[in-house]
Parts: C-alpha cells; structure tokens; sequence
C-alpha cells in the first residue's frame, strides 16, 4: 500500500508539473507575453521596460526554468491590477468556490443517488420514468441558461432569492442548483445502471434468500458493491465542478477563484491566470488521489492487489 501511495504522489506532482508547462507555452503561443499583459495603448518605451523588468529577453529555456522554480515555490508574479502577490489572492478566493463547490457537490449525492436506487429498485414503473427524464433533462439544459431563469423568475419575478454575491444560506441555493443540476443527472443515470447490474448478482439473491429486509440488502450488499463507479464519477465531477464554477460565478457575482480568473482573463492578469491555473490543477489531483485511496476502502480486493 506504501508502494502504491507513493506512486500516485509522483503521478500527482507530475501532472501539476505538466500543467504548468502547459500554461507556460499556451501563454507564448498566443503572442508576446508583453503584449498580452499590457494595455492596448502601451507606448513602446514602456514596452522595453516591461519586457527588461520581467525577464521576457531572455532565452526561452531560461524562462521556463525560471517560471518552474518560482511555480513550485508558489511565486507568480504580482497581479497587474490587484498589485498584490497573485497565488495569496487566488488562495484568498479559494474558499468561496471550494464552498461552493462542496455545497453543490453535497445536493449531487443528495438528490441523484437516491433517484439512481429508487429508478433501479422500481425499473419499468412511473418513478422509474419520471427520474430518469428529469436526469434526461438535467444534461440536456444549458448552466448558464438555467441560471439566467432562475435569476429572472426567483429573484426578479418572484422576489424570493438574492440575484447573486454572498452572504446567506439563501445566496448558495440558485448557484448550488445551478452547478449541480448536470453533475446530478448523470450521477443519477450511472447510479440507475451500476446498480441494475449489482442486483442480478448471486450475493444479493443469495442475500435476498436468506430474509434479509430488503433495505437491508440495497444499502449493504447492492448500492456499497455499486459504489466503486460512483465514486470514480464523483471524483471527477469534482474537480469538473471546480471548472464549472467559473460560469456560475460569473453569473450569479460569486467572489471566487473563478469568477477572478475570468476578470484576469479581461484585464489580461496573466499572473493571476497562472496561480489560478496551479490552485486549480492541484486541487483536482490531489481529489483524484483521494478517490484511488478510497477505493480500498470499498473494495478489500483492491488493497489486496495494491499490497501485492
């Protein structure tokens, strides 16, 4: 299980690394960096100066060393409209989406794996149908469209909800809805399929045979043995909603990684573009490290064959 460990800990700090590449070259190959940074009306002087103050003249591999030295110790620069450290105002953010992000992620299980049991354990019925066309219905709407919705008819019409920002319970209800909704359908329609599969098993026969309630033999023996594709959706969808988040902040004024990223982008920070990038690059492998330990968790099999 050590072995095991430490090689995803390397597969992890790899991936991060290769992000950052990524973000380093993807930013080159859109132009001059300097000119990306600076303003439209930037005179020519000032664009030398930049150029000089930044270390833009120097080789290429001299500034990708630079740039990865500087990544690992958390240094991107100072955002060019904050003018503060750019990863300590991303990481200032980072709790608002993460609460989000949770709050939306916690409504997704609570909402979808229980359609998911109810439409397996009731397939062919009315239930069966009215789930899984709600789920149908759940992927096929647009985020920012059903957020536009939600905010004319709850906040404009009816007057119920805040249009955006934070504060209150009732601030996270629209951007919640709105981030879980498509992660909440296809959770739901997996849960229906896996545990379709799971209850032909024999155990759960054989389970079934022996008189056990029938709760009993759903919670313990059919969903738990349904759980190991669960949980790898739930992994992903994770840091799938940490990307998403960045429409739904937008939309409803949420003060968030992403909603910053997106003022970086059009108010070309690019310091803070990269810190963002990082944050989130290393949040999504570090939950999808999580997800390969609880896998043993679930399933005695798999630390069996990782302490082989």
């Amino acid at each position: 299980m050590r072995a095991y460990l430490l090689s995803r800990l390397v597969q992890t700090a790899l991936v991060v690394f290769l992000s950052l590449t990524a973000v380093f070259f993807l930013v080159r190959l859109g132009g001059d960096p300097v000119l990306l940074f600076m303003p439209m009306d930037i005179q020519a002087k000032d664009v030398d100066e930049f150029r000089q103050r930044l270390g833009f003249n120097d080789p290429l591999p001299v500034q990708y060393g630079r740039f990865i030295a500087a990544a690992v110790r958390g240094s991107f620069g100072e955002s060019l409209r904050y003018k503060q450290d750019a990863f300590k105002l991303v990481l200032e953010r980072l709790p608002a989406t993460l609460t989000l992000a949770g709050g939306a992620l916690a409504l997704t299980f609570c909402v979808a794996i229980p359609l998911g049991v109810i439409s397996a354990t009731r397939r062919g019925s009315g239930l069966d149908y009215l789930g899984m066309g709600a789920a149908v219905l759940g992927q096929a709407i647009p985020g920012f469209w059903l957020g536009l919705m939600m905010i004319y008819f709850f906040s404009v019409r009816l007057a119920w909800l805040p249009t955006g920002g934070t504060g209150s319970l009732a601030h996270y209800v629209m951007p919640c809805v709105v981030l879980a909704a498509f992660f909440a359908a296809r959770m739901a329609r997996l849960t229906r399929s896996s545990m379709l599969d799971t209850l032909g098993e024999e155990y759960v026969l054989t389970a079934r045979a022996k008189g056990l309630a029938e709760r009993v033999v759903i919670a313990k023996h059919a969903l738990k043995n349904s759980a190991i594709p669960i949980v790898t959706l739930a992994g992903l969808e994770t840091g799938q909603l940490l990307g998403g988040a960045v429409i739904t902040e937008t939309i409803f004024a949420w003060p968030g990684v992403g909603r910053l990223t997106v003022q970086a982008l059009l108010n070309r920070d690019f310091p803070v573009v990269l810190a963002a990038v990082f944050v989130i690059s290393l949040t999504y492998t570090l939950v999808n490290l999580a997800v390969d330990l609880l896998y043993g968790w679930i399933d005695p099999r798999i630390r069996r064959e990782s302490a082989a």
